[in-house]
Formats: C-alpha cells, structure tokens, sequence
C-alpha cells in the first residue's frame, strides 16, 4: 500500500468531520424543490371547493389573445362549476399565430376574431403589395441608366501615344 495515498484519504477524511476523531461525519442536507404534482394537489383541492365537474369530450382549447396570437391546447382536460363562472383547463399549451389555426378555427372565431382576422389579412396583402413594389422600382432604376454610346478603351489609348 502506498503511504502518500494513505495519508490523503486520511486527510480528506478527517475534512469531513465536524469534532475530532471518533466524531460523526458531516451530514449532506438536500434541499428539495417543490414539485409540480404537489402545486397540483393544492389546485384540486382548492377546485373541490368550488364543486368543479369535468367535462369529457373536450378535443382542444383555443384561447384568443388580443395581439392577434392564440393560446392553443390540444387534448386538455376541462373542469368547470358553471354556477361560479369557473372554467380550469389542463395540459400542454402553445402559443400560435391565428393565421396557423384559421382551416380548423373559422366555426369559433366570434366578431370580434373575425374582425382582427380581417386587419389581419389585409396586413398580409399590405406586406405583399410592399414586396412586390421595391422590385418594380428597381427596375424603373435601371431603366434611367444611360446606355454607353462611346468606347472608352480606345480614347484611353489613344491618349497614351
């Protein structure tokens, strides 16, 4: 047996100990994080008050913001006390553009939806209209360019002689 490796597993040893020798080691204290399943138990149990039913059936969830974006969940699980106005909604939720919904969402767009989508889609023929406009302008640039009429080559060289 080597004696330097002795002596330092000895003295790393002897670091983790809080008194002297014959003493306890050092304990490590883990810290836990709250986990998501025990926020999730407080939920239940605050929606138990409120006698909360489930709704079965539900395929998605679109939640219309006001800057135009849609809060989409798919295959979520609904609850709802209709008598308190209280509707919570489970899973996976994705923020999307409405023009990626637009096929499938047209039958839940209300007036106002259908008033932003219109904005919405005039923006886009605007945007169009603005792309196409910077390349007709280009070429009326390149239509006032004066076309050569002399050759500059043998002015050159005849200057040289």
């Amino acid at each position: 047996m080597d004696h330097a490796k002795l002596a330092k597993l000895q003295a790393q040893a002897a670091a983790n100990r809080i008194g002297g020798k014959g003493t306890m080691r050092r304990k490590v204290v883990r810290k836990t994080k709250p986990s998501s399943a025990q926020d999730d138990k407080k939920l239940q149990a605050a929606l138990k008050k409120l006698n909360v039913q489930p709704i079965p059936g539900v395929e998605e969830v679109n939640m219309f913001r006001e800057d135009g974006n849609v809060l989409h969940f798919t295959a979520p699980k609904v609850h709802a006390a209709v008598p308190a106005n209280t509707f919570a909604i489970y899973g996976q939720g994705a923020v999307k553009e409405l023009t990626e919904l637009v096929p499938g969402i047209l039958n839940q767009l209300g007036p106002d939806s259908l008033a932003s989508l219109r904005k919405l889609a005039e923006s886009y023929q605007a945007i169009q209209q603005n792309q196409q406009r910077p390349q007709d302008t280009a070429d009326d640039d390149d239509d006032e360019v004066p076309d050569l009429v002399e050759n500059f080559d043998v002015e050159e060289t005849a200057k040289l002689d």
